[in-house]
Parts: C-alpha cells; sequence; structure tokens
C-alpha cells in the first residue's frame, strides 16, 4: 500500500495550487483505498449485453467511455480469464478511457495513435471503428511495441498497423493523412502514485521538465500527421501543470493553424481551459488530463501512391485457394508477401517505404515449400461467423481450459483448420482430423 508521507513535498506543493487545499486533504485520505480498475468492452468481439452477464465478477458503469466498467479492486487472475483470452476485454484504468471519448471515433477513418503501447487506447479505437477505416498504432521503444502487437492479435484487429517508429519519421511520410491523432504522451506519472511506488520514487522537479519538453516534440510532429479539419487528442496520465496546461498554451502558441476544440462537461473537473478536463481519485480515477484540439482549414485529398500488387497470378491463385478453404468469404483487403509470410492489409493503407513496421494488417500465415502453414492471428482477427469450420466452446465447457493449456481436445468439425471460439470469440485455431483437435494456441498465450 503506498504511504502518503513518502510523496515529494515539491509535487505536494503543486498539487494543492490545483487543486485547492480541500480537496488536497481528501486526496491524500484517499492514499489508503484501493486503486481504481476497470474494462473496456471489446465490440469487434462482443458486446456490453453480451459479455457482463458472462463475467464472475460484478461491474459498475464507467463515466469516462460508453463501453466502460469499473471491476472489483481485489479481483485476482483476470488475465487467466478465457473470455480475457478471447479479447472480449481490455484491463484498463478507468480514467485512462477518457481521451478516447473526446477523440469521438467514427466509422471509416484514419487514426494515429502516436504513443499506443500496450495498447489499451488503440484498442478502443478499434472498438469504435468497427473494422473500417485504419487504425495505426505507433510505439517507439521495439519492446513495448511488441506487446502492443500481442494485443491487436488478442482483441481481433484486422484494420490496424503496428510501428516501432520516432514521431518526426511518421510525420514526415504521413503529413495531413490522418483524420484524428491521439498523444497519450510518456509522462512523469503522477496519477500512478496510489498504486505504485516506483512512480514516486522516479519523481523530481528535472523528470516533469524532461517530460514537458518530449511531449511538445511529440505533440508537434502529431499536428503534422493530421489533415485540415481534424482532430488532436493529448493526454497524460499525471495531474502537472506544466506537462498539461503548460503544454496546452504552448501548443497554440506554437501552431498558429491549431484551435482549442471545447466539449460538454462530461466527466472530469473543469481546467482554465474549455477543451481540457483533469481526473483525480476524487473523480473515481486514479489520474488523467485530456485536451482536444481542431486543426483549421479544410481538409485536402491525402496523394495516395497507386497500390502495387507484389503477387504473380499463380502465386495469388494459390494464396487465395488457401484463404477460400478457411474462410466462407475471403476478408476484403490486399494481399501481399513479405519474406514468405503473408498478409491481408486494409484497403485504406497507404503506399510506404517507411521503416520500423512490425505488422501492417492480418499476418494470414507463412509458405513452407509448397504449402502455407496458418498463423495465430488469422483467426484471432475476424469474427467467428466468417469460417467455414469453427469449434465453438461454452465457457465453462472443460475443453474450454484444455484448449487454453495447449491441450488436444474433442472437436465436432470436419478436417481442416478451424477456428476456436468461447462464447462465439475467436481465440485461436487447430486442426481437425477424426474428432480431435490438434492444438495451435501459442505456446507464450497458455495458461500453464
Amino acid at each position: 500500500m503506498v504511504i502518503n508521507m513518502n510523496l515529494p513535498e515539491d509535487f505536494k506543493n503543486e498539487l494543492k495550487i490545483i487543486l485547492g487545499e480541500n480537496d488536497f486533504k481528501k486526496y491524500i485520505s484517499l492514499f489508503g483505498e484501493p486503486s481504481f480498475r476497470g474494462i473496456s468492452v471489446n465490440r469487434l468481439k462482443t458486446t456490453p449485453e453480451k459479455l457482463l452477464p458472462l463475467l464472475n465478477f460484478e461491474v459498475e458503469k464507467c463515466q469516462f467511455y460508453k463501453d466502460g466498467y469499473y471491476i472489483p479492486s481485489g479481483i485476482e487472475g483476470i488475465g487467466k480469464n478465457p473470455l480475457h483470452h478471447a479479447g472480449a476485454f481490455y484491463v484498463q484504468e478507468p480514467s485512462a478511457m477518457s481521451a478516447v471519448s473526446l477523440l469521438d471515433v467514427q466509422k471509416g477513418e484514419k487514426i494515429l495513435d502516436m504513443c499506443a503501447a500496450p495498447g489499451g487506447k488503440s484498442a478502443q479505437i478499434a472498438s469504435l471503428l468497427g473494422g473500417t477505416g485504419l487504425i495505426w498504432s505507433n510505439e517507439i521503444v521495439k519492446s513495448r511495441a511488441q506487446i502492443l502487437l500481442s494485443n491487436f492479435e488478442r482483441m481481433g484487429i484486422c484494420n490496424g498497423v503496428v510501428s516501432s517508429c520516432h514521431p518526426d519519421i511518421l510525420s514526415e511520410k504521413f503529413e495531413g493523412f490522418f483524420d484524428k491523432v491521439l498523444v497519450d504522451a510518456p509522462c512523469s506519472g503522477e496519477g500512478m502514485f496510489r498504486k505504485d511506488n516506483d512512480a514516486i520514487g522516479e519523481w523530481s522537479r528535472e523528470h516533469v521538465a524532461a517530460c514537458s519538453e518530449r511531449q511538445l516534440a511529440i505533440l508537434l510532429s502529431a499536428v503534422k500527421c493530421l489533415k485540415n479539419g481534424g482532430t488532436l487528442v493529448y493526454s497524460t496520465c499525471t495531474f502537472s501543470y506544466e506537462e498539461n496546461e503548460e503544454n496546452v498554451k504552448r501548443l497554440l502558441e506554437m501552431c498558429p493553424e491549431m484551435e482549442e476544440y471545447p466539449f460538454e462537461d462530461i466527466f472530469g473537473r473543469k481546467t482554465e481551459f474549455s477543451n481540457a478536463v483533469r481526473i483525480t481519485p476524487l473523480e473515481k480515477g486514479e489520474g488523467h488530463f485530456a485536451a482536444r484540439f481542431r486543426k483549421k482549414g479544410t481538409a485536402e485529398a491525402y496523394v495516395e501512391k497507386a497500390y502495387q500488387k507484389n503477387l504473380s497470378k499463380d502465386t495469388e491463385k494459390f494464396i487465395r485457394d488457401f484463404l477460400d478453404d478457411i474462410f466462407v468469404k475471403i476478408p476484403d483487403g490486399n494481399i501481399r508477401i513479405s519474406n514468405n509470410k503473408i498478409y491481408i492489409q486494409p484497403p485504406t493503407l497507404p503506399q510506404t517505404d517507411i521503416s520500423g513496421i512490425l505488422r501492417a494488417g492480418v499476418l494470414a500465415g507463412e509458405i513452407i515449400k509448397n504449402r502455407i502453414e496458418p498463423c495465430h492471428s488469422l483467426f484471432t482477427s475476424y469474427p467467428a461467423d466468417m469460417f467455414r469450420r469453427v469449434e465453438n466452446l461454452g465457457l465453462n465447457d472443460e475443453r474450454t481450459v484444455q484448449f487454453l493449456h495447449g491441450c488436444e481436445t474433442d472437436c465436432k468439425c470436419e478436417k481442416g483448420y478451424a477456428a476456436v471460439a468461447i462464447e462465439n470469440m475467436t481465440v485461436g485455431f487447430g486442426k481437425c482430423s477424426g474428432g480431435r483437435l490438434k492444438n495451435k494456441y501459442p505456446k507464450g498465450l497458455r495458461i500453464w
């Protein structure tokens, strides 16, 4: 449990100014209380109406996001829950959901999540896009980008890109391309203090100042990526005035093409800006700040390079025959090959030679000699009703745990590769033959 007397004096003095003396005392009094926890429902896999009755814990509606819910603070082992494996929800700090609400995602939009790992906000965006448009999720730290990619697969995101690039590279390649950009910037983490002693120990005035400068640099790159008329949301999980309001001021001063984009008071506490909100534990969230901007002007058409096929007719037929055996109807998208790996890329993906892309679209399979070996992501990225063969397991079916353990199980499907679903939500695949399913669930994801 975090002890409030460990809080740095400089932090406490600044927070007293931000919150006022009375609310600061209330904030301090909460340092013996459990931290807030939540989940966001993934509509790529299910709906709240279908999911909530299946949960083995109580939830309470969260005010920060339409598909967000509080969960009990003491719940353990949620990562082993079969519904979590199936991508039905993302475990997320409740106030962190607020930034995507301000982004106001609409189907068909092209959206950049500039600092995306581990992927909670990208999962929200993808859920709202519903398989349309494009979600480009970037994380400069390669190891964190790999975690982001794993969450993309689990959540069933087929219309996305995961990259590990410096923001300046994205702004150079995609100037004026995205309808909306989210910058959930690295910060001093003051909103983590109630649940993380390490965050307290790492805090310093120098760290706050360094974060502020880094945040501004990322924001300037984000502005370039945004088309005229587009929306930018800036968020942090810190209370710092320097990292929050000061950066709102500096962005507006340095980028005259940007303006405040006000919103109604839907949650949190007001700031001096009509386009910004702060959330603290007093508003039932660990801590978040979010500000929304609009780029002035009318959007001009992005000049797109013509799509270049890289498949011969014979190779394309070979791949399509394979996909036709897997799917009732082959998913929309452009089929491409790189290093014998087959990808189904979203039609909205721009042609680019950018380095640092970990995955563009869905990794469908790999050509090995004269056959194609399907990949896990091919089956997690699409709804169960798109597959020719589906082994649908109930939540309480003993085969569900067996599958997540990596065991071979009984099956009803005919011979061939079959999607495995839990309560109609795809979780992986296996190879069926003679009433048995050979398990293909990746070892690194199995429950031990």
